[in-house]
């Protein structure tokens, strides 16, 4: 069976590192998968960008152009936003290759055009990282407008400018008319496509996004925080996410909330922060000792800082997986989080961590502090945890789910024609 994956990039994101051990969970189960990109960074043969200075420099364009007029929509907070307007030539190599399946990931930065994945006649599956699809322009949203349609009437107050989410949506109405079968990390987003009034109805079966648990594998603590510099007797908390405190969705704002409950309980308690760098000239910006390290591409530094903490906070309003969870379990590190969206799928409560009321921030300090208190007693929690992300989200266990589903898409295509 072969395989042409496609994401923007092989690195850059949440879903990139997600299309990637997808990608590489599959070839290790023999299939014959090649990983499709604009942005190339890993230094893999199996990863495909576009040959040629000229074909670069055309994506190159595409992304910026497609970015100027994604300026006449404006929103607070500001979002990004995908047009998927410009053409490429993407459709027509995949339809006159000799792969047996597309698999679509996160095809946004003008990578291929809402017209182009009409065009694919290839058996076809798409993995969603987020909400776009199913939306207009944007990728994640807190509005209802994706279930009830893009109506002119049910625009929401914080947006202004050309209505450029409802013209996207009305092009994806128009271009995809027959359903593709879609695959989503969780039960949440696969539900929310559910709910969709352009995707009802579509096929969609939920995978987790997997992990390569013999790499990610727990070290022990006090090599660990040797390693790091940090204190080794002290309580450590842990909070990660591309962009840190910026992106409202990660719930940087919840978590500080969380952290001035837990100070008379746990007053000894530091924090470790990856994805931001350092507020210029605080030291303790949040009342507590804090230790930053900055944008971490380094899997080998993440493993360090998983295994370094004693809780993985992750305080999100909307996942639709959590990935960062998934790697910290597979750390062997318990998670406390928000029962909400895809991190139910992850931690298992009062078994791999700790899953707050939406966004209780009381009821989140109380979390941190039982997985606090539970692992001065025994190791149950750490063992728990490995054993999840073993169980459910290693390669083995994700390939064969998604093999199942590329030899349905073979099934189908060929019935249909």
């Amino acid at each position: 069976m072969r395989v042409m994956a496609l994401n923007h990039s092989d690195t850059i994101g949440g879903a990139a590192r997600a299309a990637y051990r997808i990608h590489r969970a599959v070839r290790e189960q023999g299939i014959d998968s090649v990983l499709r990109v604009n942005q190339k960074v890993l230094q893999d043969a199996t990863i495909q960008e576009p040959d040629g200075k000229l074909a670069k420099l055309k994506n190159k364009f595409n992304s910026g152009f497609a970015q100027i007029l994604a300026k006449t929509i404006r929103t607070s907070p500001p979002e990004y936003h995908s047009l998927a307007v410009m053409p490429t030539d993407v459709a027509q190599e995949i339809n006159n290759s000799n792969f047996d399946v597309a698999h679509l990931h996160w095809i946004n930065g003008e990578m291929m055009s809402i017209k182009d994945i009409s065009q694919i006649t290839k058996p076809l599956i798409w993995t969603m990282h987020d909400m776009w699809g199913f939306s207009g322009t944007e990728h994640y949203s807190e509005n209802r407008r994706w279930r009830e349609g893009y109506q002119a009437m049910n625009r929401p107050s914080n947006e202004s400018g050309l209505d450029l989410n409802r013209w996207a949506w009305l092009r994806k109405q128009q271009y995809w008319t027959k359903p593709i079968q879609m695959v989503t990390p969780s039960r949440w987003l696969a539900q929310c496509i559910s709910e969709s009034a352009l995707m009802k109805g579509w096929p969609v079966t939920p995978i987790a996004n997997p992990i390569d648990t013999e790499q990610w594998q727990p070290l022990k603590l006090v090599y660990a925080r040797q390693k790091l510099g940090l204190p080794i007797d002290v309580p450590m908390l842990l909070f990660g996410a591309l962009g840190g405190e910026a992106d409202p969705r990660k719930g940087f704002d919840l978590l500080l909330q969380a952290l001035a409950a837990l100070k008379t309980a746990t007053p000894d308690l530091q924090l470790l922060v990856f994805g931001q760098e350092a507020p210029e000239g605080e030291i303790n910006p949040y009342g507590i000792p804090s230790h930053y390290f900055g944008h971490v591409q380094d899997d080998a530094l993440l493993q360090l800082l998983y295994s370094a903490a004693d809780v993985m906070v992750v305080p999100s309003r909307q996942e639709s997986f959590g990935q960062t969870a998934s790697e910290a379990l597979a750390c062997g590190l318990p998670v406390a989080a928000f029962a909400s969206t895809g991190l139910v799928d992850v931690v298992d409560h009062k078994v791999t961590g700790y899953l707050a009321k939406p966004f209780d921030t009381e009821e989140l300090a109380f979390g941190i502090q039982w997985i606090l208190e539970n692992q001065q007693d025994s190791a149950k929690l750490r063992y728990a945890s490995r054993q999840r992300a073993v169980d459910l989200f290693s390669y083995p266990v994700i390939a064969k789910q998604y093999q199942a589903v590329y030899q349905q898409a073979i099934d189908q295509n060929a019935d249909s024609n």
